[in-house]
């Protein structure tokens, strides 16, 4: 009896391994939703934004999801990467740095748009439950034929057992990823169907996959096919390279315009995640309004303000109309220690946005913060207010709106504000202690408790025990 339990707690161990490796394998596309607001390093600013919005609306359109509420969100990583998650769109800052021109990053939209409207992530579950049952029976199987030899002192039927178990668990594994690799091609597809449809290029996407085939052949690792969740780079360039070029807008380049905006973006991302170096680095690639826009920004990060703020001011006198100017002249100011010309700056920013965006107005609250006076308080709770309610899921927002209703001695709406900053942060018991305390103080059916009530009774997605 010892022998055959030893060897039914063996089984039982593989069992719980192999459906382990199972649901590990969707964790790229099944568990990333809860992640958004749990740990991953999300990056805001209004100007990245509004241009990676740009990017995708004609994608979006064609992929007919321009109704389906898709949230891009930006991920403070240097990989070159993007994933999708629910109605979330994952694009890593590396990805938007790396990229030379938006043709690149249009094509990683596309890419993205192909996996949720195929409903890939619906289907991959439903593989997973596949693979997951694989493994279990094979584990079951084995398990039997390991506590026969057991019983039967039948040595090579026990080791045949274990074959079982592990020959089970590769197959489902082996499964699984051929069902991706499959999925891959298919968004692949759709991608370059959804850029013919709005008129783009897709050399951009080929060139992605050049620069991962590059990146394996420096690398100089020999990589199983059948191990990757991903076709091959050169795979994938052979299967599209004939399709690309089909297209009569293979040639079709992105208007300068666009691809200015796009070099602004980058010496912007490298500015603040990369440093002075990495920034000097890019600018000497670049040249003219692009060139000038990096060198005021790593002059604000790293250099002299009154110098920045010079450099700035001749950015708007270029280009009066460009919000995200007034925005970084109001970084300056702020920066300075003056609020109130910060607060003009701002001001002219959210006048200019013509993306709308809830970040602007919520920058424009903190300098009025920053002033502390009665009339500042009062006109910070409307502007912060105002932005939250372009970007309701804006943490930071709650908790600059909080410090506003507390300077200004609301307490019962200093502790709502605060319970929605915890709760869109993911941090849901506290966000429950600060509603119960904000219901205590507001009127029962008011629009505020009954707000407080939703988050005492939100119940947070169960982990799924792996």
């Amino acid at each position: 009896m010892q022998s055959i339990t030893s060897l039914s707690r063996f089984v039982a161990r593989s069992t719980r391994a192999v459906t382990a490796l199972a649901l590990s394998a969707g964790l790229a596309l099944g568990t990333m939703g809860t992640a958004h607001a749990q740990g991953v390093p999300i990056v805001r600013d209004a100007e990245i934004e509004a241009l990676v919005r740009d990017y995708a609306r004609p994608i979006l359109k064609a992929a007919g999801l321009a109704n389906s509420n898709i949230n891009i969100v930006l991920v403070n990583d240097p990989a070159f990467n993007a994933f999708v998650a629910g109605r979330r769109m994952f694009i890593n800052t590396g990805a938007l740095m790396t990229a030379e021109t938006p043709n690149e990053i249009i094509g990683v939209i596309a890419h993205e748009a192909g996996h949720i409207a195929g409903g890939h992530q619906e289907r991959l579950r439903d593989q997973l439950a596949r693979a997951q049952t694989m493994a279990i029976v094979a584990a079951l199987l084995g398990a039997g034929a390991m506590v026969a030899g057991a019983a039967s002192d039948a040595k090579g039927l026990g080791a045949a057992g274990a074959g079982v178990v592990a020959g089970g668990s590769e197959m489902a594994r082996r499964s699984l990823l051929g069902y991706q690799r499959t999925e891959e091609v298919t968004a692949d597809r759709s991608a370059i169907t959804y850029l013919n449809a709005t008129g783009q290029s897709a050399q951009g996407m080929l060139k992605t996959f050049q620069r991962f085939q590059n990146a394996l052949s420096l690398s100089g690792a020999r990589v199983d096919p059948y191990q990757v969740s991903h076709p091959m780079p050169r795979e994938r360039i052979a299967n599209l390279e004939t399709l690309a070029r089909e297209s009569p807008y293979f040639d079709k380049k992105d208007s300068e315009a666009l691809q200015q905006r796009h070099d602004m973006m980058r010496v912007k991302i490298a500015a603040y995640t990369q440093g002075q170096a990495a920034t000097s680095r890019l600018l000497r690639g670049t040249d003219g309004l692009a060139s000038r826009y990096g060198d005021a920004q790593s002059t604000y990060l790293f250099g002299d303000l009154r110098s920045a703020l010079s450099k700035t001011d001749a950015l708007i006198k270029s280009q009066p109309k460009n919000a995200y100017f007034h925005e970084l002249r109001g970084d300056i100011l702020m920066k300075s220690n003056k609020p109130a010309a910060a607060a003009e700056a701002y001001t002219n920013a959210v006048r200019l946005d013509t993306a709308k965006s809830g970040i602007l107005p919520i920058q424009l609250g903190q300098t009025y913060l920053a002033m502390g006076t009665p009339d500042a308080l009062k006109k910070a709770v409307v502007e912060i207010r105002k932005g939250l309610d372009r970007d309701r899921e804006n943490a930071s927002g709650y908790r600059y709106l909080a410090q506003a209703y507390g300077m200004l001695g609301d307490v019962a709406d200093a502790d709502l504000a605060t319970a929605d900053g915890h709760y869109y942060s993911g941090a849901y018991q506290d966000a429950k202690i600060f509603a119960m305390r904000a219901q205590q103080k507001l009127k029962p059916g008011s629009p505020g408790w009954v707000r407080a009530q939703d988050i005492i009774n939100y119940k947070a997605p169960s982990k799924k025990k792996k």
